[in-house]
């Protein structure tokens, strides 16, 4: 069996009165990821791991932030179509671990959600997604609560055909 593991990171900065989504979920917190899509970080990072993994360059070469077809896009939408492109090359997910490194607000009450509408996205068991988030003990832009850090990783594996 060929298996191939990708790594992804994303960032976006946080700005006041804006939704904040991740995973998927809408957040209730002041402020939120900004930028040209719904700005999930961690759907991002995760999709540049796939990407990278398929050796399918990056999320801003497949969905670029000049494009209108993508503003305002659901990110679950876009790791969709990620899932797809690594359908079309013979891939498929094995699974995903994921960090996620923000001061607030505190994920752990929508982790499984965050799971679901990935394992929903991908085409895989929930128990193949792991989750995880950290504080950046207040130092930096992520300690002003002025950005959010994602980082994923991945393991990929080349689908079997049997020849008759």
């Amino acid at each position: 069996m060929k298996i191939r593991v990708g790594f992804g990171f994303d960032v976006h900065e946080l700005r006041s009165e804006h939704p904040f989504v991740l995973g998927g979920v809408k957040l209730e917190h002041h402020a939120g990821a900004f930028g040209h899509s719904d700005a999930d970080v961690l759907l991002h990072a995760i999709c540049d791991a796939l990407l990278g993994a398929a050796n399918l360059r990056d999320i801003g070469y497949h969905f670029s932030n000049q494009d209108e077809r993508w503003k305002g896009i659901s990110s679950l939408t876009l790791l969709e179509e990620c899932v797809l492109l690594l359908e079309e090359k013979g891939w498929r997910v094995g699974n995903i671990d994921a960090m996620i490194c923000l001061e607030a607000p505190k994920i752990n009450p929508h982790v499984l959600q965050m799971k679901e509408n990935i394992a929903k996205a991908i085409g895989i068991i929930v128990d193949d997604i792991s989750i995880k988030a950290t504080t950046n003990e207040k130092l930096g832009f992520i300690g002003r609560e002025e950005g959010v850090v994602a980082y994923a990783v991945c393991l990929i594996e080349k689908v079997q055909t049997i020849q008759v």
